[in-house]
């Protein structure tokens, strides 16, 4: 029987058997199958499916002169750059244009073994570069299904078909406002450095065990046309409750063949008492490479006091070919000395041991909520090292105005000591 029908015939009875409810029959029709689901937003449904839809757009303009980058310190994640001019005269100007535009729809109905649910995700991303006034790449783009599987369940689900992975790399970000340099480069936080493809045509399963704990397995990057490299086996277990939140992840690629070609390991923890939070996070592979951070933040009333310490392991192939313990720290003092104004003061520095390298950034920084939905932020800075030695001072200013509706935009213009310079404009709206 019908969710909708079995809902509106059960009350419909009971109105018709006691005339209270009879006058209120008209606005009881519409209980749809969205609202037995407990589904909601921008949503059109049938009668026996649920279609959500979301989606949404990202726009972002950048132009100046600072594409010909100079290498600050090698990490182990990458050479770590900074803005610098370049391009003979009156052929020196750099910019480009990125559109990000999505739409989600994602059907569900009811079963014996909880929601069956169609997932498609439709994605374009066009972006033009242009360096020294040459063209270097672009639009590119072209609409794909970025999403495309089906999943079934409630506490324990099962997925298969074309969407992201299931791996946890989170509990790593660092506490002091500029973070630090290795974990920069892998977006903020640790990661391993052999290449374990994930995502792409997958078959997965998570399950909720109760109290905060969840575990999830799957099969990812089945698609890659490289049969030594096809198939990534995931592991993972996390747990989210009391203010904590840990999790360990655990892959191994090219399974499809028989033969593992590497494997990494991704574990972290944080977490909140009071005043205090912590973040803990490592990751490491098979080629011997580690990555590690730790983090520690303290609130006194208006003062908040971050310290954040990294290490990297390199191998023959990671930091530039470098093989040796690198290692970095960062910390920072915020103070919120107005309602809607903060003051953040901090540096970082970080220690290339292969490449005999000190790299360091000092800044200080103002965000001020001028308005609900407009703040502006003020930073000066000093990005050094010691190869060189370099020495950059750079000055940054940004406006971001938020009004609502999920509407969101900044302006941000960028100067250094160098003769860089760099104009950025984004919008984006999303819907759902």
């Amino acid at each position: 029987m019908k969710i909708r029908s079995l809902l509106l015939g059960s009350v419909a009875a009971a109105g018709l058997s006691t005339g209270a409810f009879a006058a209120d029959l008209g606005v009881l029709t519409s209980l749809d199958v969205c609202d037995a689901l407990g589904l909601s937003g921008l949503t059109i449904s049938s009668d026996t499916n649920c279609l959500q839809i979301t989606g949404g757009v990202k726009y972002e303009f950048n132009w100046g002169d600072y594409e010909t980058a100079t290498p600050l310190v090698v990490t182990g994640a990458g050479t770590f750059n900074i803005p610098a001019p370049g391009g003979a005269p009156g052929a020196e100007l750099d910019w480009s244009s990125k559109v990000e535009a999505w739409i989600k729809f994602v059907a569900t109905a009811d079963s014996d073994f909880g929601p069956a649910k169609a997932v498609i995700k439709i994605k374009e991303e066009q972006k033009t570069v242009i360096v020294d006034e040459t063209y270097v790449s672009g639009p590119g783009g072209g609409v794909v299904f970025d999403e495309a599987y089906v999943s079934i369940g409630d506490s324990t689900v099962i997925m298969a078909g074309k969407k992201g992975t299931i791996m946890n790399k989170g509990d790593d970000v660092p506490l002091n406002f500029l973070g630090l340099f290795n974990s920069e480069k892998v977006d903020a936080g640790v990661n391993w450095d052999v290449s374990l493809p994930d995502g792409g045509h997958v078959i997965q399963i998570v399950s909720d065990l109760g109290n905060g704990v969840s575990v999830g397995a799957g099969l990812e990057n089945l698609n890659d046309i490289v049969p030594a490299s096809a198939g990534t086996a995931v592991g993972v277990i996390s747990y989210a409750g009391d203010g904590i939140a840990a999790h360990l992840t655990v892959a191994a690629g090219g399974v499809l063949d028989g033969t593992i070609e590497n494997w990494g390991l991704h574990a972290g923890f944080s977490g909140t008492f009071d005043i205090v939070k912590f973040v803990a996070a490592v990751a490491a592979d098979s080629s011997g490479y580690w990555n590690g951070l730790a983090s520690a933040s303290a609130t006194f009333d208006m003062f908040t006091i971050a310290v954040s310490a990294e290490a990297v392991q390199n191998n023959a192939t990671s930091g530039g070919g470098n093989v040796g313990l690198d290692y970095g720290f960062g910390g920072s003092v915020s103070a919120a000395v107005t309602d809607g104004v903060t003051i953040n003061l901090g540096g970082r520095w970080y220690r290339d041991a292969g490449g005999a390298n000190d790299a360091y950034q000092v800044a200080a920084q103002l965000v001020a909520a001028v308005t609900e939905t407009v703040t502006l932020t003020g930073e000066v800075g000093l990005y050094g090292n010691t190869a060189g030695p370099l020495s950059v001072y750079y000055g940054a200013a940004q406006v971001a105005w938020a009004p609502g509706g999920g509407f969101t935009s900044s302006l941000k213009g960028e100067v250094y000591s160098n003769g860089a310079y760099k104009a950025t404009f984004k919008a984006a709206k999303t819907f759902e």
